[in-house]
């Protein structure tokens, strides 16, 4: 469908803003994986030539989430980054565990850098974003296409991402009077990776990587209050001891739940990749 000058509504912490964007183009299709189909939406400011892209990962735990809850994040680094965004749908545990959510998003990046012109992206400069699980897939995302010696990925944005399965780093629920809990993390990893030894595998855990060197520029946004913006946090620091150029912001005021839909995170995160992807023209 086409939305044509249509404002987006954004929903901040305890209020509501509504933003006036560019026409954005939907499309939904689906696009082959190793386990089947995947289903897919391209998002598309209208009147770009060949733009670049954003492949965007939703959040949901490892166990839940579909395309409609990346629609806002989605629609907003689209038009502020000037940027095509596809979202991934990818496979879910306990039904699909992992690999199948990793493999699923190598299979996505493999089939935009073959299919760039039919989509009128620029295979050159492409970026991933995720929030929650969807942030974990994003900076996984990033090792395995350098393990594979695939395109070069330009930069990561991850939104309160799970990066940490053995849960050893998370903060404490009450201090951080978080709306995530111990349990609710417990029961997502117990799902996405039932295998003990997957929750040290570095595309499940990328905190427990030590070959971090040479990954994209990233930005990091993480939630006053969460659990989980320790172990981001400590995540941004592990990237800059390798010598990746990372950014890391924590909102004041705000929850685990609310970041994906936090107006001042995703403008950050929009404005990251913008430069990141817009410099890149050759």
């Amino acid at each position: 469908m086409l939305h044509s000058k249509k404002k987006i509504a954004r929903t901040i912490t305890g209020q509501s803003e509504t933003v006036s964007k560019s026409s954005i183009k939907i499309d939904n299709f689906l696009i082959p994986g190793v386990l089947g189909a995947i289903p897919v939406r391209l998002y598309r400011p209208v009147g770009g030539l060949i733009l670049p892209l954003v492949l965007y990962f939703h959040g949901g735990g490892f166990i839940g989430g579909t395309l409609d809850d990346a629609d806002i994040p989605a629609q907003v680094i689209a038009a502020e980054s000037q940027a095509a965004v596809l979202s991934v749908g990818y496979s879910l545990a306990p039904a699909r565990p992992f690999p199948a959510a990793p493999e699923d998003a190598f299979s996505a990046i493999s089939w935009v850098q073959k299919n760039a012109a039919a989509i009128a992206v620029d295979a050159g400069r492409i970026a991933v974003a995720g929030d929650d699980a969807g942030g974990n897939l994003a900076t996984s995302l990033t090792m395995i296409a350098r393990d594979r010696h695939a395109s070069p990925i330009l930069a990561q944005g991850l939104i309160g991402p799970m990066l940490d399965p053995s849960m050893t780093r998370l903060g404490d629920v009450k201090k951080n009077d978080s709306d995530q809990t111990v349990q609710q993390c417990a029961a997502c990893y117990r799902q996405y990776l039932p295998q003990t030894l997957q929750r040290f595998h570095p595309y499940a855990a990328p905190l427990e990587s030590r070959r971090l060197q040479g990954l994209p520029p990233a930005f990091i946004a993480t939630a006053e209050h969460d659990v989980l913006h320790v172990e981001a946090e400590k995540y941004a620091a592990e990237l800059i001891a390798a010598g990746v150029a990372t950014q890391v912001a924590r909102y004041a005021g705000v929850r685990h739940g609310s970041l994906l839909h936090h107006a001042p995170a995703l403008s950050d995160l929009a404005a990251f990749l913008h430069r990141r992807l817009h410099t890149a023209i050759t």
